[in-house]
């Protein structure tokens, strides 16, 4: 394994890359000449079960990611050397075991860590970038980020992958400098994209409907994906954009109700590119 630390924009990453991925191999073929693209998105509440205090629990996150043979995941919530999670970076922990490429970007220093987003691949990735998303001062918001990778797939052809965990405060100022960047950020990629992750906010807001403005979301009637135990509010999606270039095959909410406060979700795209 190899690791390789960087810094861009005063924020230090890590890309690791490993020589054998088990669960790489060519894209799902849809029985034409366009090909399928499993992609997840999971904050796994730094892998501690929201039923057992104080407890981590890497394998169900582990598991639950391989029960669903994902291409590309979005994880929000990961520990890295931190005091309540213990040594080591999770993500790389998690892509270890699943033989996935991985890409880490922090958003915060963390009781004696890092804390921050991460991108498990099961396809070679690149560019590794994390951008510092706004924060109004004096709202008392912590510092969060956009983490993106490129990916390339087995076809030779190329595609941005992002992560992101927008503000949680009950107020939606910062949330909406977050996601306004986020647009403005995607407005200049080339590349088709691909953005997931907790948007800490519902359909019908004012923060999604930005979001809307600049990619198109797996679902139009999300399902709920928390709490986990009585599912009562849609935070969590996958978008990409431009529409020419993907068409969405199915979206769904994972019930797994042990593992993390959210509730997991996949979408399946065809590749029109």
């Amino acid at each position: 394994m190899k690791s390789l630390y960087l810094i861009i924009m005063g924020v230090t990453f890590c890309v690791t890359s490993y020589s054998s991925c088990l669960l790489c191999g060519t894209l799902r073929d849809s029985g034409g000449s366009k090909q399928e693209l499993r992609v997840m998105s999971y904050n796994i509440h730094h892998a501690n079960p929201p039923s057992t205090l104080d407890s981590i629990d890497i394998n169900a996150i582990v598991h639950t990611i391989m029960a669903q043979q994902p291409d590309l995941v979005a994880l929000q919530e990961i520990d890295a050397d931190t005091e309540r999670s213990g040594k080591g970076n999770q993500a790389e922990i998690i892509a270890e075991k699943l033989g996935m490429h991985v890409f880490f970007g922090k958003a915060i220093d963390f009781g004696g860590g890092e804390y921050g987003v991460a991108i498990l691949s099961k396809y070679p990735l690149s560019e590794g970038t994390v951008y510092k998303l706004p924060t109004k001062a004096g709202t008392g918001g912590e510092a969060r980020v956009l983490a993106t990778v490129k990916i390339k797939l087995p076809d030779g052809k190329f595609l941005r992958f992002g992560s992101t965990h927008l503000d949680a405060q009950k107020e939606n100022t910062n949330r909406l400098l977050q996601i306004s960047e986020i647009a403005k950020i995607s407005s200049e990629e080339e590349l088709p994209m691909i953005i997931a992750g907790d948007f800490n906010d519902t359909p019908n807001s004012e923060v999604i409907a930005v979001l809307d403005t600049s990619f198109k979301r797996t679902c139009n009637d999300c399902k709920p994906t928390i709490p986990v135990n009585d599912p009562l509010h849609a935070i969590d999606f996958i978008a990409y954009k431009p529409q020419k270039n993907f068409s969405i095959r199915g979206h769904k909410v994972i019930n797994e109700t042990y593992a993390s406060d959210h509730l997991p979700i996949v979408a399946t795209l065809k590749v029109n590119f």
